[in-house]
């Protein structure tokens, strides 16, 4: 990882792939990563961490299967959210979305419990960006 100021735009447009998190640093035992999403994910949780979305451009839907019912957040530009550990949820983008994401090193994209994996779906741990 570089030690080098990171220009996020630049590292959103080193890559096209939608739902494929790009790792751009590290904090401690953390990814930082950026993504472009269009459409639909899938339902996932993470057992064992929580997830963090911060919306760069565009506009993200969240929604959620909770103990009180399912519900589903809108986060616009400049909005950030973050799913409690355990709890299942389907990011989705109508109109698209450049997402920044913080996660423990080593956290599968699509957690550890989901849905059947489409093949327009990245379900490793994320692709370190060379910046």
């Amino acid at each position: 990882m570089s030690n080098d100021p990171i220009a996020l735009t630049e590292a959103l447009a080193s890559f096209n792939a939608l739902w494929s998190p790009r790792i751009v640093t590290r904090v401690n035992d953390y990814d930082v990563r950026v993504a472009k999403v269009e459409g639909e994910h899938l339902w996932h949780a993470h057992d064992d961490t929580d997830e963090f979305f911060l919306v760069l451009d565009g506009d993200l839907h969240i929604s959620l299967r909770e103990p009180e019912g399912e519900r589903t957040v809108h986060l616009p530009r400049g909005s950030l959210f973050t799913v409690p550990r355990g709890t299942e949820h389907k990011p989705h983008a109508p109109t698209g979305a450049a997402l920044l994401l913080f996660e423990p090193t080593g956290t599968p994209t699509v957690g550890d419990r989901h849905d059947p994996v489409p093949s327009h779906v990245d379900a490793t741990i994320g692709h370190t960006l060379d910046l």
